[in-house]
């Protein structure tokens, strides 16, 4: 069963659908006028402005979205692009991230621009800008987005994270029995049910409080292994940029395509920062905020900093520490564990694994508001009870199964999200550049609010 989804994820994540993915970026940066480089400075100027306090309902937000989308694969999936494509498969990742920093601008502005409002809560996304921007006829549309959205929460964005979780305790307390398994797959259930039953402020306060925790923390101790390898930083970037279009050169010939490089890094890059999938918009719909643009530049900061800043930190520490790659092999969490270890002792696991529990928890609860947005469009408010029973059940399954089924299953989901998704952000696009101008002529760019 596993190889067969294994083919089918070959397919789902191949060239032809990586392409249309990264066609989509290109699209949006050149119709939004590089958006990205553009809006940049007063992005992350709003960005600084919330996290020191203001602006929260946009910064909760924020996190949650950055919940759902920093997690073990900005860990464990850098690492396997390395020993998979060479050092320069990050800098392909690095090229997938500008582009998707359009493409997140894109669904934030759209899901606020699209956005409804019942029973006192605020509704946005995908399903939401395909039915109302593009019309009734596309509900069809919007419906499988949805469809396919309730079954990657279960997987991806749950059973997964949680056997992540449970893995990361194990590995520190020397446990793993089956009977351990289950009493901490119970507990996580209980804690998965209490907040998600809380709604969407419960949801983003949860998030608001371990995701930077999580990620000050995983950043200071990058930044010491760095530190501590000054010197090997430049090397690092070269054999990042030679490896790009020479992986030969850098690995040694035990990995000789360019375009190896290309493809891997450009997998991994989409799958870490989700750009073109259309979850986050689910999350950025609640921004209270003046103008849609003004939540697009929350948009170009998750992937800036989930990609730019802590994806390439992980590549750094790896080609920094001086410890073998194993090229050909997807090395996975063995291969920064051991980048870290052999900087800063083996005392660095414990951090590593409260870093990975705060990251897959922190996912749990952003996909868990994805799935419940998900089943509500498709069977109302009443639905969101039961999603949460089950997702608490997935919650127990995730903790004492192994999850490789539930993981190829959940990626070939999560990559066919992007194919509805991507044909909106297309068809809407001009929605997008007319509220990108009109938020400048109006003068608030220049405004700090």
């Amino acid at each position: 069963m596993e190889a067969i989804f294994e083919m089918i994820n070959d397919f789902v994540w191949g060239l032809p659908a990586l392409m249309g993915i990264l066609g989509v970026g290109i699209y949006l940066t050149v119709r939004t006028g590089f958006v990205q480089f553009r809006f940049f400075p007063e992005a992350l100027g709003r960005f600084l402005r919330m996290f020191l306090g203001r602006d929260r309902s946009s910064f909760r937000s924020l996190c949650t979205a950055l919940g759902a989308t920093v997690g073990t694969g900005n860990l464990v999936g850098v690492a396997g692009a390395i020993a998979l494509g060479g050092p320069g498969s990050i800098f392909w990742m690095w090229v997938c991230g500008i582009l998707g920093m359009a493409t997140k601008y894109a669904e934030a502005v759209l899901a606020v621009r699209f956005r409804v409002r019942e029973d006192g809560e605020t509704l946005g996304g995908p399903m939401y800008y395909i039915s109302r921007g593009m019309g009734n006829r596309w509900r069809w549309l919007a419906s499988l987005y949805c469809i396919f959205g309730v079954i990657a929460a279960f997987g991806v964005g749950n059973a997964t994270q949680i056997n992540a979780l449970v893995s990361s305790i194990n590995a520190v307390t020397g446990g793993g029995t089956t009977a351990g398994n289950l009493l901490m797959g119970l507990g996580l259930a209980a804690l998965v049910g209490l907040i998600l039953s809380g709604g969407a402020k419960r949801i983003g306060g949860a998030a608001e409080r371990l995701v930077p925790f999580a990620a000050a923390g995983y950043i200071l101790l990058c930044g010491a292994v760095l530190i501590l390898r000054f010197d090997r930083i430049g090397p690092a970037f070269g054999s990042i940029f030679r490896g790009s279009f020479d992986p030969k050169a850098v690995t040694g010939g035990m990995l000789g395509s360019a375009f190896a490089a290309l493809r891997v890094g450009c997998a991994r890059g989409v799958f870490t920062n989700e750009a073109g999938m259309g979850t986050a918009a689910m999350a950025h719909a609640a921004a209270e905020v003046e103008h849609p643009a003004r939540q697009g530049m929350m948009g170009i900061m998750e992937v800036f900093l989930d990609t730019i800043v802590i994806c390439t930190l992980t590549a750094l520490v790896i080609l920094c520490s001086g410890v073998h790659i194993p090229y050909g092999t997807d090395a996975g969490g063995v291969l920064t564990s051991d980048a870290f270890g052999a900087v800063c002792g083996d005392w660095v696991q414990i951090f590593l694994a409260v870093a990975i529990g705060c990251f897959a928890f922190a996912t749990v609860l952003g996909w868990g508001l994805y799935g419940i947005r998900c089943a509500r469009y498709l069977l109302g408010k009443s639905s969101e009870r039961g999603f949460v029973v089950v997702q608490m059940g997935a919650a127990v399954l995730g903790a004492v199964l192994e999850t490789g089924v539930i993981w190829q299953l959940a990626e070939t989901v999560n990559g066919l999200m992007a194919i509805p998704n991507s044909i909106a952000l297309t068809v809407l696009s001009g929605e997008v550049v007319k509220l990108t101008r009109e938020y400048q002529k109006s003068g608030m760019a220049n405004h700090p609010g």
